[in-house]
């Protein structure tokens, strides 16, 4: 018996080892991002300073640069004669006037129309109606920017050089994407390898190794991305819900009789622990450098959704040596509540308050930027 319980506790001792062991081999976050050359915590300004000013146009991706952001962050799209560009939504009605403009066709898709048709239709006027108290007479007008006019704008002020974090959508919706991503941030030298002083430098996040960063919610896109740039940073984006982490409820929102949608994501958890380990698991064998789950927002609202960056969910995917930026948080209570949860980075359409909550505020305001910017 003694000799049995020996073996037995042995055997359990060693199975713990390999456990810790495994958690051990692998670098801390700090030291995987300065590894990957991606600031640590990054500051992802998520679709531009999106709060401030109309979302992925020219004075939301300007005030981001300028006010400090680590990256500029974008949904990637594909116009009907195959022009990169950025925009959100699936359809243009949400933020342009796309029902003036093409009534008839107001309810395709983005992707339905030529460049030249998306740069007729005003993608700033919507912000003025919709947030009055940051209305802007300036941004009557904006238009929807290329990726080669986001890089531009990326690469306009000699003194901050932000990064771009670049989502793409479903490969079914926009076949070939990856590769036509490819090959443009490689005409415009984003994918040219560093050298070492220049990524020691302050100015390394956009001229440095981690100056892309790629994002999906789409494993079939994941693939793809790594395929065609096996040397970039991937992200795989996380949420409970059709296409990713299975619920543990197969109770709809239409079904829940919930008043709106922040407080049905509130209830929604993954299956079960598992659940949430295969993801992170599929992420790091199709070469991710990390994920990047939802946040449960103290005050709700529309952006909020299940809480994946819990202290176990975040630890789980640090051992697996992947780091953890989270989406969108705006507010100081959430920031300090992700931060003590353990991430390593945080979207935000809030870029000017984030970075005074990690004690690096920008020189100037937000509204003297505008206004340097011609806003």
């Amino acid at each position: 018996m003694p000799v049995t319980f020996t073996q037995s506790a042995l055997l359990l001792s060693v199975l713990l080892g390999l456990g810790q062991a495994q958690a051990a081999s692998e670098p801390s976050p700090t030291a995987l991002a300065t590894r990957l050359g991606i600031p640590h915590p990054a500051v992802i300004a998520h679709r531009g300073a999106s709060f401030d000013a109309p979302e992925s146009t020219a004075p939301a991706y300007k005030l981001a640069r300028d006010l400090g952001a680590d990256y500029l962050e974008l949904d990637l799209q594909r116009s009907k004669d195959g022009v990169l560009f950025a925009l959100h939504d699936d359809n243009l009605q949400r933020t342009t006037d796309v029902a003036t403009k093409f009534p008839e066709r107001k309810d395709s898709p983005a992707n339905a129309f030529t460049l030249a048709e998306l740069k007729t239709l005003d993608a700033g006027s919507w912000f003025n109606s919709a947030y009055p108290d940051r209305a802007r007479s300036s941004y009557a007008g904006l238009k929807i920017l290329t990726l080669d006019e986001i890089i531009d704008i990326a690469q306009g002020n000699p003194l901050h050089k932000p990064g771009l974090y670049i989502e793409t959508k479903e490969p079914k919706q926009f076949p070939g994407l990856e590769r036509d991503l490819k090959e443009k941030l490689q005409d415009r030298g984003w994918l040219s390898p560093i050298g070492s002083k220049l990524a020691k430098s302050e100015l390394a996040v956009g001229q440095g190794k981690g100056k892309v960063v790629l994002q999906t919610f789409e494993k079939g896109s994941l693939e793809l991305l790594e395929k065609e740039m096996p040397q970039v940073p991937k992200i795989l984006l996380l949420w409970v819900g059709e296409g990713s982490i299975e619920p543990k409820s197969k109770v709809t929102f239409a079904e829940s009789g919930d008043k709106d949608k922040a407080t049905f994501y509130a209830r929604q958890q993954p299956k079960d622990k598992a659940e949430f380990q295969r993801w992170v698991e599929y992420a790091k064998a199709q070469g991710a450098i990390g994920t990047g789950p939802s946040v449960r927002l103290t005050q709700r609202g529309d952006q909020s959704y299940s809480d994946l960056v819990q202290p176990w969910m975040n630890q789980y995917t640090h051992d697996q040596g992947l780091l953890v930026h989270a989406y969108t948080v705006d507010d100081a209570v959430d920031y300090q509540k992700v931060m003590d949860a353990g991430v390593d980075g945080i979207f935000t359409n809030r870029a000017s308050e984030l970075l005074k909550f990690y004690k690096r505020p920008a020189a100037a305001s937000v509204a003297q930027l505008l206004q340097n910017n011609g806003y």
